[in-house]
């Protein structure tokens, strides 16, 4: 390798990438040419670049089975390390990237590249300029605020009922203080006429502490049982609940889809697989655009020295006389075939990368779709584990509440026994003469009893309305909230919306600039459009957001009017997507985070205006690198260095 500088900040090792066996580059902030004609692994040397910086669109050597890149920048250390594992290639190692997309699209723009690319097979623009925006967390944001405002919503529902019910509970509070005036009332007539009826009885102090203990037990018994009737009632209204959710999720669970480990496995598989084709058909794509390039140079009579070793006839010679003048020297056997056979050819060829880079572009909607599906039956799988843990956690409180159920009717059971006990205890204290003191103990007894009920049931609808006041004091707060999420899901939803409108602005603005500089006398205008479009999903049709792009042509008379890119020419359609993808760099300032800007298959762009473009770009890019047939690396700047051999 021989460079112009041999000062360097930057240094790049490169063994067993494309067709290099190994080599070691320094870099200098700024430009730097790859000088050289084709088939001196420039283009291999690019690729290595981006691997290092975190692309896997790189291919390994075809004799070897591991590659590896190596970058010193700015003092720190970068590694990539390829395997070749059959058809797919694994990677390992600490890439300057974590995510290459935005490079991928913007940065690595050899002739592969896949924004340049969707110009010249209509691929979906939106989705290349907004990729790198991450819409899916504005989405995913939109959903967690809708299920905020629902379960405000929720809430805000739960009040207006709370509302409705506390004129009743008010209602039923006034009625049982009053029923507990009236019992207490009552109460103390009873014990009124207790005290008068044991002053005319003649009863042992004993017989009469006796029989007062058993019915002191009996109210407390009686107590204790009307608890337990309410526990039971609570836990059998538990359980029959606990049960309506068990058998809610046994039908979800029923009707959800097992996913098994294999599908997911395979689908992993099916991808590699198709990634390993992709590289393939990248690499494929690459070798054919050279020997267009290379015929194309051959058919313009550009490479003399290749011509004269081939011509090694006599300019006497009678046979050559005899042959047309429109023929061509055959590079690889070196006879004379007509210039109209060798441009067949190329078109030919020209076809096939076409058909390839339409591969491509099925392949990559293909691996979209499988990554959906893998995704979609993961998310099954997640769903399933957290219905069978939910399961399990219900049979084990159906198993608690039915234990607590059985447990409370062995209670009754006992309790109305032993109740049962003392009323007979308490009738065999009974004589004549005290038959009226007891029943009248009895309805005290009784009263008594009435009493606590009624004061517990006044206790719990006081705490009700406590706790309505409560919760009808932040429904001013709630509303307040819910007004704030409204605004900002509007704000969201259009979000999207100004994104995209945003990025069409500046897109047009940037293609317009390069445009400018790169000076096109018929080229006017190419600017993008965003538009709604009904398209087909499925069996379903939807309306779906497209970029549309529109080429502007003017005439020699001045007029301008639009084209379509299946009009232009194959070198126009070049700079069409050329523009596209260096106006992508601008707009999301790739420059920011990618410290490397490459550029690969110019030849469609004449040497003076690639020298326009590379000093525009210069003030973007730390390193911009450059790859370039020497007659158009002559046209820049003597400032900027060359590598000319790798």
């Amino acid at each position: 390798m021989s460079t112009e500088q041999s000062v360097a900040k930057t240094q790049l090792t490169v063994r067993n990438i494309g067709g290099i066996d190994s080599t070691s580059v320094a870099f200098t902030p700024g430009v730097t040419i790859l000088a050289g004609e084709n088939a001196t692994n420039r283009t291999s040397l690019l690729q290595a670049t981006m691997a290092v910086l975190g692309s896997d669109n790189v291919s390994v050597k075809g004799d070897a089975d591991t590659a590896t890149i190596e970058l010193e920048l700015d003092g720190e250390t970068y590694t990539r390390t390829l395997h070749r594992n059959g058809a797919t290639i694994a990677t390992e190692g600490e890439p300057y990237l974590d995510d290459s997309t935005l490079a991928d699209l913007f940065a690595f723009l050899l002739e592969s590249n896949e924004s340049r690319r969707a110009v010249a097979t209509g691929g979906d623009l939106r989705d290349l300029i907004m990729r790198p925006v991450d819409t899916d967390e504005i989405q995913a944001e939109i959903d967690r605020l809708l299920d905020e405002r629902a379960e405000i919503d929720r809430e805000l529902d739960e009040l207006d009922e709370l509302k409705d019910r506390r004129p009743e509970l008010e209602s039923r509070r006034t009625e049982l203080k009053a029923e507990i005036e009236d019992t207490k009332a009552e109460l103390a007539e009873k014990e009124s006429e207790l005290e008068t009826r044991d002053a005319n009885i003649e009863q042992t102090r004993e017989e009469k502490a006796e029989l007062e203990d058993r019915l002191a037990a009996l109210r407390s018994k009686r107590s204790t049982l009307e608890e337990i009737r309410y526990e039971l009632e609570t836990e059998r209204e538990s359980l029959e609940s606990t049960r309506a959710q068990k058998r809610e999720l046994d039908r979800e669970f029923e009707e959800l889809p097992e996913t098994p480990v294999g599908d997911i496995d395979e689908l992993e598989a099916q991808i590699d697989r198709l990634r390993g084709q992709k590289q393939a058909l990248e690499s494929e794509i690459n070798e054919i655009q050279s020997v267009i390039r290379f015929n194309q140079e051959m058919l313009e009579g550009e490479d003399a020295a290749l011509l004269d070793v081939l011509d090694d006839t006599d300019d006497n010679d009678v046979t050559q006389e005899l042959l047309p003048d429109e023929t061509v020297t055959c590079w690889t056997c070196g006879s004379e075939v007509p210039h109209e056979q060798i441009e067949t050819t190329v078109t030919r060829l020209r076809e096939l990368s076409q058909d390839k880079l339409s591969t491509i572009t099925e392949l990559d909607t293909e691996l979209d779709e499988l990554t959906a599906e893998i995704d979609s039956l993961r998310q099954q799988q997640r769903r399933r584990e957290q219905l069978e843990r939910r399961r399990s956690e219900l049979e084990s409180e159906l198993e608690r509440g039915t234990e607590t159920i059985e447990r409370l009717t062995d209670r009754r059971s006992s309790l109305q026994d032993e109740i049962e006990s003392l009323e007979t205890e308490i009738e065999s204290l009974e004589d004549d003469s005290y038959q009226e003191i007891l029943d009248i103990h009895k309805a005290a007894n009784q009263l008594e009893y009435e009493l606590g009920r009624v004061e517990g049931e006044l206790d719990d609808v006081e705490a009700e309305l406590t706790t309505l006041e409560e919760r009808l004091e932040t429904e001013r707060e709630l509303k307040s909230r819910r007004a704030d999420l409204s605004e900002e899901l509007e704000d969201l939803r259009t979000r999207i919306d100004r994104i995209e409108r945003e990025a069409i602005d500046e897109f047009n603005e940037h293609m317009e600039s390069v445009l400018d500089i790169l000076g096109y006398r018929n080229l006017e205008r190419i600017w993008l459009e965003r538009v709604e479009r009904e398209v087909r999903e499925g069996r379903r049709k939807v309306e779906k957001t497209v970029f549309e792009l529109h080429i502007v042509r003017k005439t020699d008379s001045g007029a301008t009017y639009e084209d379509t890119i299946d009009h232009l020419s194959e070198s126009e359609r070049e700079v069409t997507g050329l523009v596209f993808a260096l106006a992508g760099y601008l707009v999301h300032e790739v420059y920011e985070t990618v410290p490397f800007m490459l550029l690969d298959s110019l030849e469609a762009i004449d040497s003076e205006r690639i020298a326009a473009l590379i000093d525009y770009l210069a003030g973007f890019s730390e390193y911009l690198v450059v790859a370039l047939l020497p007659e158009d690396a002559a046209a820049l700047s003597d400032e900027y260095p060359r590598i000319t051999e790798i």
